[in-house]
């Protein structure tokens, strides 16, 4: 019996993450490069499409549990451009539901830079789901897990736990950890 559950385990793991391209100019192993460094998410497949912008790009991607796939969409054509990303919120004194908003403007100027963000914010998407159990709209944790880590060479899950902490980065040079 437990050569089997082993066995099991064993394919599970051994199976490789699809990564495909649909994307002219961004070839299969060019997005597998792009996303080097970061978590994976489980057995989703990932799938790079192009989005058909009429007057700027912008960024979108999605989480599709279901199909347990993971699409992110590049602006075609490409060109850099700015986006603010919401990263925080905090509920306003009074009556109603009002919120005072914590933004970033971020400059993407690769493919590489879009593609490692919206990887880094769906992934987020995913591991709420299918790892904490959790809903997956957080949206401004999510975005602030993106925020944090898209430019990073490697990336953990324990970056995502400091992402829905909200704990601030340490600073550089600053003399502690």
């Amino acid at each position: 019996m437990w050569a089997g559950v082993w066995h099991a385990k064993w394919l599970f793991y051994a199976r490789r993450v699809v990564i495909r391209s649909d994307l002219e100019g961004i070839t299969d192993a060019q997005a597998r490069r792009a996303l080097e460094g970061l978590p994976r998410a489980g057995d989703y497949d990932v799938v790079v499409k192009p989005l058909r912008y009429r007057t700027s790009p912008h960024l979108a991607a999605r989480c599709e549990f279901e199909e347990r796939r993971i699409v992110l969409q590049v602006p075609v054509p490409f060109r850099s451009f700015k986006e603010p990303v919401v990263f925080a919120a905090r509920r306003k004194r009074g009556h109603g539901m009002r919120f005072a908003w914590a933004s970033e403007t971020v400059s993407f100027r690769l493919r590489r830079e879009v593609l490692r963000f919206l990887y880094c914010h769906e992934w987020m998407h995913w591991y709420l789901h299918e790892e904490l159990g959790r809903r997956s709209a957080a949206e401004t944790a999510c975005d602030r897990f993106a925020l944090r880590n898209f430019r990073r060479p490697l990336v953990s899950i324990a970056d995502a736990d400091a992402a829905l902490r909200r704990r601030p980065l340490p600073r550089v040079g600053s003399g502690r950890a």
